[in-house]
């Protein structure tokens, strides 16, 4: 006989905040709304509620429709604006036609008349739990219909990277920080949603913010969220990553770039859970999980100053390592088709694949821009190649022409190292300001090195 599936235990746990001034009423559906594995929090009154919307995020309130001299209605912008996937449902002794009616209008999600029966209760959040698991279905279809860019299989031939794998599987399980390290274009934040979807929290949202596309500013305001009028430009109160990210996962990405002046306050999030939007002294929580990749070295940014010691050890709790794309080579060929094929149907072209030259051609390459240089070629590929199997006259040229790195001691001009490692760091780097760090030189000398060798 198959075991019965356990509908409490297998469903998403459903956060509900309760809002009755009557003690039996909040008593009799919180215990309903615990029995379904629902986790609760009750209040009494409208001040109350206002506090606890502000300091979490809800997935289901009950509201009643009568507190004391006020009606309950008036939460509903609060919740909408707090928690924006929140479902509502308004109670009331007082039901009406048209009570009914201007509660649906504002945004509630359904209606219950007193007395109602535990059942009811448990109709209604089998409804709403229902509810929400067709809204994640529809959106990941959304997001697979308009992706722009191939799936990535993390399925591998290198011993390498299945270690990573294996880590990053294990790794997700827990709710431990992860760290993930490799150079520009490896992978990163592939990975990161990757060991976001194999967690318990893959039915929560996934979200990413780059520090360094941000002035401080604005990136403090973008995770911890600001209040109007905080500062110039702060139009309407804005909740931040943190905030809509409740219960799943925020990738930090170049975390090495957080200015320190907002070091502190990610630290505090990662050590209480608690944290302040900007222009605002409400205490706050949050239950996210944080990933954070870098293709710079921390260690050596905590050694320069540029990062604190102390966020750096909470960040780094698990440390994963994505090699780069040249100590991978046996998997450029199935990653290269896989693109083919995505690109090509995008273009409404078939493909049969590539020729062994040219397999050998992209095998040999350094690829220092690593997986997205090698979407990029792809991509020019398909819009330039007439045959249905892609020769070496396809390839760009410094790809024909490239060459092995040279090794120390090789019978080859200094020059010609010069050249080949500047351009591998050009293209490993976001910038040239970082391209210069990473050379060990300054702006200027990088500038006159380009020019002499045509880069």
């Amino acid at each position: 006989m198959a075991p019965v599936k356990d509908e409490k235990k297998s469903r998403n746990r459903l956060s509900v905040l309760v809002v009755d001034d009557e003690a039996n009423i909040r008593k009799t559906i919180s215990l309903c709304l615990e029995i379904e594995g629902c986790r609760v929090r009750a209040v009494s009154n409208f001040d109350d509620a206002v506090h606890k919307i502000k300091q979490d995020v809800f997935d289901v309130a009950f509201l009643d429709l009568r507190l004391g001299t006020r009606n309950g209605l008036e939460l509903i912008p609060f919740l909408q604006f707090h928690s924006p996937r929140a479902r509502i449902v308004i109670i009331t002794a007082y039901a009406s036609i048209d009570s009914a009616i201007e509660a649906i209008r504002m945004g509630a999600t359904d209606y219950i008349p007193k007395p109602f029966t535990p059942a009811q209760i448990k109709m209604v959040i089998d409804k709403i739990s229902e509810l929400g698991d067709m809204q994640r279905q529809i959106e990941y279809l959304q997001s697979s219909l308009t992706a722009s860019v191939p799936e990535i299989d993390l399925t591998t031939q290198s011993p390498t990277m299945q270690k990573v794998i294996v880590t990053a599987r294990e790794a997700a399980a827990a709710s431990a920080n992860i760290l993930l390290k490799g150079e520009s274009g490896t992978g990163k934040t592939i990975l990161a949603k990757a060991i976001h979807d194999w967690s318990p929290r893959a039915s929560k949202p996934f979200l990413s913010v780059s520090c360094p596309s941000l002035s401080a500013e604005l990136l403090e305001s973008e995770l911890f969220g600001h209040a109007k009028g905080s500062f110039t430009g702060a139009m309407k109160d804005y909740p931040g990553r943190i905030s809509l990210g409740q219960e799943g996962t925020l990738l930090l990405d170049e975390i090495g770039d957080l200015p320190l002046s907002i070091q502190p306050k990610l630290l505090r999030f990662i050590q209480e859970k608690k944290y302040e939007r900007v222009g605002e002294t409400v205490t706050r929580n949050a239950d996210v999980r944080l990933i954070a990749a870098s293709n710079i070295d921390l260690g050596k940014a905590v050694a320069e100053g540029r990062f604190r010691e102390d966020l750096f050890y909470r960040l780094n709790v698990v440390e994963i390592e994505i090699p780069p794309l040249r100590e991978r080579k046996e998997d450029i060929e199935d990653i290269a088709r896989n693109m083919l094929l995505f690109f090509g149907r995008n273009s409404h072209r078939t493909f049969k694949g590539f020729s062994e030259e040219a397999l050998e051609a992209l095998r040999k390459y350094y690829w220092p821009g690593n997986l997205r240089e090698l979407r990029n070629t792809i991509e020019r590929i398909t819009i330039f190649c007439q045959a249905e199997i892609v020769g070496r006259e396809c390839l760009p040229d410094k790809i024909c022409a490239s060459e092995e790195l040279p090794r120390l001691g090789d019978a080859v001009p200094l020059d010609r190292i010069e050249e080949l490692h500047i351009r591998r760091i050009l293209a490993a780097t976001s910038s040239l300001q970082q391209a210069a760090e990473t050379l060990g030189i300054d702006q200027a000398t990088l500038w006159r090195k380009r020019k002499k060798y045509n880069i």
